[in-house]
């Protein structure tokens, strides 16, 4: 199997753009695919600076409905008409972030939605023996703190986003499984609980953002969580991958208790 971050906030290779934003180029024995697109066309831009074919790409997971994880679709398409886009059905809807100046959008392009090769994703789902798709995680367990600042509009009202729009991808291939979140909104403590009913046991690898990195700063309570969420996680038998939105100083906390069980994976730099 071959992963390459194509887009992640941080520079891992000087020929690639980076920006905010997440995408995975991954190859399996049956698939080539993109695990979301990042935020922009510059997603798609670096995929040609690495060699990667996006015409030879046949499936794309979109893991929920904000701009940084699919806002690549439109340029995408435009390489590729062909993929398959799988998406939750409620990924459409209005996202906004709650800033000091007041709410800002950060939903996916409403056009999206009419795209002819996007496949609403209604629960849990098997794609293929290789492939499957988990959703609908409960749990609040050490819920990130950011989320606070997250909404999502229902008949014109803003809530808190309850981020029933995201899903997790699973890949197994022979006896290892793989499983690759986009933001991990829901709490990856909270979507490892769901991924051991659906699944039994814990994934080999996790390749996944936790929602951790916050711009105005940490407060005691943040860094008690984080601590608390590398302890846990530091129990289990896996391998971690993150980036994006976990932030450079959660990462560092979290790799002084997790060591090499954790690695932070930046833009074009592969995972082997």
């Amino acid at each position: 199997m071959k992963i390459v971050n194509l887009m992640e906030d941080t520079c891992g290779n000087p020929a690639c753009l980076y920006e905010h934003g997440f995408s995975l180029y991954i190859e399996t024995s049956k698939h080539k695919l993109l695990a979301d697109t990042g935020a922009s066309k510059k997603t798609i831009e670096n995929a040609k600076r690495l060699g990667i074919d996006l015409k030879e790409i046949d499936i794309v997971i979109i893991s929920h409905g904000h701009y940084d994880h699919g806002g690549g679709i439109m340029a995408f398409v435009q390489e590729n008409p062909h993929a398959k886009i799988y998406i939750r059905e409620n990924a459409f809807g209005r996202f906004y972030h709650r800033k000091q100046d007041g709410f800002h959008d950060i939903g996916l392009d409403p056009a999206i939605e009419h795209l002819p090769q996007i496949m609403k994703v209604e629960g849990n789902l098997i794609i293929d023996e290789e492939l499957s798709l988990f959703t609908n995680v409960a749990g609040r367990r050490l819920w990130p703190n950011g989320n606070k600042e997250l909404y999502s509009e229902e008949m014109k009202h803003v809530f808190p986003d309850s981020f029933s729009h995201e899903q997790y991808l699973v890949i197994e291939e022979g006896e290892k499984r793989i499983l690759i979140s986009g933001c991990a909104h829901n709490g990856i403590l909270n979507i490892l609980d769901a991924y051991k009913i659906c699944y039994g046991g814990v994934p080999d690898m996790v390749i996944s953002g936790f929602h951790m990195m916050k711009k105005q700063g940490y407060s005691m309570e943040d860094l008690e969580t984080i601590d608390q969420i590398a302890c846990e996680l530091k129990k289990l038998p896996c391998h971690f991958f993150t980036g994006h939105c976990t932030g450079e100083v959660p990462f560092e906390r979290m790799q002084a208790i997790m060591g090499e069980q954790i690695e932070y994976v930046r833009c074009g730099q592969q995972i082997i």
